[in-house]
């Protein structure tokens, strides 16, 4: 399977609607994970959903994007395709996005990989005879690849591929572009959210934030200038973007990864895209799939409305399923 068997729905034109059609549309696949509280290093916790196999089997790791949880439309259609082949599967849900606050002053962002690298060392030790595949999802792309980046040659020998969907590779060019136009609503939704778990952060933490800096903040650069960057040690909101963007650490991944986006994903200028390509084609580990038409993790296809097919899902499933020695 390749980008050239996605044939995008035309009965959803436009990136917008591709991109909003999994969330306001979507039924929600069915999987029966289990919830799996873990510790972290720092004393704080992350949940994982996990959905069990036979001992041995490849496992999948998903990573969701902003604001996402274990229940996106995405994690959990990744999940049913995983499941299709035998496979186990675990979605990480970043701190606070489970639910409730986590314990520590700081949240999640775009360049955070410690708990990634937390997770996947805790699933190989506990699995050492399971191959080990990963997959990330806008935010959670973006650090899924600048984890391998910083990796490199450093991988352990069970982390057989990676795959990551609709990536805002350039973080500080995606703020700015959904601050115009109908993706001001993108903006709004993730706003809400974060703004609400500042506060309460504020609220447990006194201090930790400017005084007056949630309320002010209108746009997502405005959020991470007066939250993001200061809680989490950057000088601001451009520190932030310039050090965690994963376009800067493309040219040291070495595991064979997917790169699976669209021109006309509302997140993203497609210039961007373009200078993807040209970094990917001096690494051979990079395999990109960029096409025209699919908005932003959306990448629906199929004939009539009533049946739409969720091609990323499976062509990220398939990809990593290629990575494997045959028998797995």
């Amino acid at each position: 399977m390749t980008s050239g068997e996605y044939r995008p729905a035309w009965w959803l034109p436009g990136g917008h609607l591709k991109t909003l059609w999994g969330k306001l549309a979507r039924v929600r696949p069915r999987v029966a994970t289990r919830r799996e509280r873990w510790k972290t290093p720092d004393g704080d916790f992350i949940d994982l959903h996990r959905l069990d196999a036979d001992p041995g089997s490849p496992r999948l790791l998903v990573l969701h994007g902003l604001e996402g949880s274990a229940r996106s439309h995405y994690a959990l259609g990744m999940l049913k395709q995983a499941s299709s082949r035998g496979w186990a599967s675990d979605v990480l849900v970043w701190r606070s996005c489970g639910g409730e606050p986590n314990q520590t002053a700081r949240f999640y962002h775009s360049g955070e990989t410690t708990d990634l690298d937390f997770v996947v060392s805790r699933l190989i030790e506990m699995h050492p005879d399971s191959p080990l595949l990963l997959a990330g999802v806008s935010l959670g792309g973006n650090v899924l690849l600048k984890w391998l980046g910083e990796r490199g040659n450093g991988l352990p020998t069970q982390v057989r591929g990676a795959a990551a969907v609709s990536v805002p590779f350039d973080l500080e060019r995606g703020a700015r572009s959904i601050e115009r136009g109908f993706s001001r609503v993108y903006q709004a939704h993730f706003l809400r959210s974060l703004k609400r778990k500042a506060a309460e952060k504020q609220e447990k933490f006194p201090g930790l934030i400017a005084a007056g800096a949630i309320g002010r903040a209108r746009t997502l650069f405005d959020f991470d200038e007066a939250v993001t960057a200061p809680v989490h040690g950057f000088q601001g909101a451009s520190d932030y973007y310039n050090r965690s963007s994963s376009i800067r650490f493309l040219s040291d991944i070495r595991l064979p990864t997917l790169l699976l986006s669209a021109v006309d994903d509302p997140f993203l200028p497609p210039g961007v895209l373009q200078e993807v390509k040209d970094i990917a084609q001096d690494n051979p580990a990079l395999h990109i799939e960029f096409v025209q038409r699919g908005g932003h993790v959306g990448f629906i296809s199929g004939a009539i409305p009533w049946r739409p097919d969720y091609y990323a899902e499976r062509r990220v499933v398939a990809f990593l399923a290629d990575q494997m020695p045959r028998g797995n």
